[in-house]
């Protein structure tokens, strides 16, 4: 049997790639681990995780069917860990973004209950920035 460590990596289908891979990495703080342009394929290291975006005009993104939309999305959202999480200091990062952030709340997670916030991407994908949990 197999012993589950985490999340590997979620895929985001996209209709502005560019647009999507400069929030990920100047506002949430990913970085370009490897390009696959002929797949419209770029994954996003997001600590022991990724983030693939695929582009709805790529040769993956074509044979996924429609994009995300008003009626329909392909997440729900995706909950990204973080150390020293200090309310004011991401809300003053994500705000110098101009991205919008939510109450912050207590909500549980794979360490227990602690402190996070919901802001969404340019996309409209709802993303959770959540800290360590609280003891």
């Amino acid at each position: 049997m197999f012993e589950l460590k985490g999340i590997d990596h979620i895929v985001l289908r996209v209709a502005d790639l560019e647009k999507m891979i400069s929030f990920y990495t100047r506002v949430v703080g990913c970085s370009v681990d490897k390009r696959r342009d002929d797949l419209g394929l770029v994954h996003l290291r997001a600590g022991s995780s990724l983030i693939d975006l695929i582009s709805l005009d790529g040769r993956l993104g074509k044979s996924g069917g429609a994009g995300p939309g008003v009626e329909g999305r392909n997440m729900d959202h995706v909950c990204l860990r973080v150390e020293n999480f200090d309310y004011d200091e991401i809300q003053q990062h994500l705000l110098s973004h101009n991205v919008q952030i939510g109450d912050l709340h207590s909500n549980y997670g794979a360490e227990g209950n602690g402190p996070s916030v919901y802001i969404s991407d340019p996309e409209g994908n709802i993303i959770e920035i959540k800290g360590p949990a609280v003891l």
